[in-house]
């Protein structure tokens, strides 16, 4: 999106390693509210932590984009004094878009089996069958807030509305990672949604992932400005883009069985061209828009680890890539996933990364586009071997374009829901520019 690079130390995050006697409930009004974001080496997903329950305990979720919900495993060990299961035809159900409604036919009830409770449908991207039901709850749920550079209070919902599962739902995700929090659009109940309604600030919120698996990266809700440093406003000097709000079937099954047709949680936006190092590539174009079946067009996701292409679209791509390339650098057999690799020994490196072919996804203007740079388009696999962080899509369908967490590291992104776009920007100062906080 940007040729700027934050290599930012995050000092400040650090302080998430909080006892549970400070995560009481608050009566102020933050505006800002944060989450510490940490990508986990094994699966390459961004993973950040909530506080939940009473007594309140930490839990570890994995960021999704276009989630609709915050969803967490209830089968092992949840404990709280007030959880609330959502009764059938409640606000709840209707605001978690229940999908079910009915009983729970185990012999004692519990946390996420209870009679005359709604459910509706949890994803979780990293599995093969990707989606359960999971029964519509409140809880209490805490973050923690920041002012400028510096942490404020802790935010608390007491009744946040969130879904309960069962383990098998949390297979692939990280380490000790028992759910999902999902940020997507046009969601009563995403996680964005719910903290701006009860304190009363503007739906939006900036994620900017780090590259790294040891240094902290971080997601702000509410209102900019957002401090990487004392001196440092990182959401100045943003562009945007519109968000494509797009409609889809859902099945629900009560009152009565009845498909109906509602705004996806999903983030498109339209790339209108590709160009490598200003050319511009001879894509099908048809590819480029999103259809009503939500085919083709493009997605922004944080649960795809590097940047999906349809294979039309991949190959032109990767011709271009590899003939931008310097002379001296060679190609090598494809490593899987990827399939352009090179010879790392000649590529030259420098604060952006590695001196690459840059890469340009232009947006609805010609002055409005993702510039991805070395550091976000090469991926070192192994001693002496980079390949092109692009992988071309394994399914027939689905999404030409699907921009991964790999593409947006280091990057800040804004998503502004009260007026349909995301924010990005220009690469006008770059982490080397930028006095950093003491560790």
């Amino acid at each position: 999106m940007s040729s700027s690079r934050y290599y930012f130390h995050f000092y400040f995050l650090l302080i998430l390693i909080i006892s549970t006697n400070c995560l009481a409930k608050t009566t102020f009004q933050p505006k800002t509210l944060f989450l510490a974001v940490k990508k986990d080496p094994s699966t390459l997903q961004y993973i950040t932590q909530i506080y939940q329950r009473t007594p309140l305990v930490p839990v570890k979720l994995a960021v999704h984009l276009g989630g609709e919900s915050l969803w967490v495993d209830c089968e092992k060990g949840y404990k709280s004094s007030t959880y609330k299961p959502a009764l059938c035809y409640s606000n709840q159900c209707n605001l978690a878009r229940s999908t079910t409604c009915g009983n729970c036919y185990e012999n004692n009830t519990r946390p996420g089996c209870n009679n005359n409770a709604c459910y509706n449908v949890v994803p979780n991207p990293a599995m093969d069958i990707n989606s359960a039901e999971g029964e519509i709850a409140e809880d209490v749920l805490s973050i923690r807030s920041i002012n400028g550079s510096i942490l404020g209070p802790v935010a608390t919902v007491p009744r946040f509305v969130f879904s309960c599962i069962t383990s098998n739902l949390t297979q692939n995700l990280g380490k000790n990672v028992k759910g999902m929090v999902g940020f997507g659009q046009q969601s009563p109940v995403s996680l964005a949604t719910q903290f701006a309604s009860a304190f009363r600030f503007s739906r939006q919120f900036a994620i900017c992932l780090s590259s790294s698996t040891e240094r902290n990266g971080v997601i702000f809700i509410g209102h900019s400005p957002y401090f990487f440093s004392l001196a440092f406003d990182a959401s100045r000097d943003l562009i945007y883009t519109p968000i494509i709000i797009h409609p889809r079937y859902i099945t629900i099954t009560y009152p009565h069985y009845v498909r109906i047709k509602r705004d996806s949680p999903e983030y498109y936006i339209q790339v209108s061209s590709i160009k490598i190092n200003g050319k511009n590539l001879a894509l099908n174009k048809t590819l480029l828009s999103l259809d009503e079946n939500e085919e083709g067009g493009t997605r922004i996701s944080t649960t795809v680890p590097y940047t999906e292409l349809e294979a039309s679209i991949y190959s032109v791509v990767s011709k271009a890539f590899i003939n931008e390339m310097p002379e001296e650098v060679k190609k090598v057999p494809a490593m899987q996933p990827f399939k352009t690799c090179f010879d790392s020994t000649y590529i030259g490196m420098s604060r952006l990364g590695y001196n690459a072919p840059e890469i340009n996804l232009v947006f609805h203007k010609p002055n409005v586009y993702w510039t991805i740079i070395g550091a976000n388009s090469l991926v070192r696999v192994s001693d002496g071997v980079i390949c092109l962080a692009f992988v071309e899509r394994s399914k027939a369908s689905g999404q030409a374009i699907v921009i991964g967490g790999y593409q947006m590291q280091d990057n800040l992104v804004e998503f502004d829901l009260s007026r349909s776009r995301i924010d990005h920007d220009l690469g006008l100062q770059s982490s080397k520019d930028m006095k950093m906080l003491p560790e």
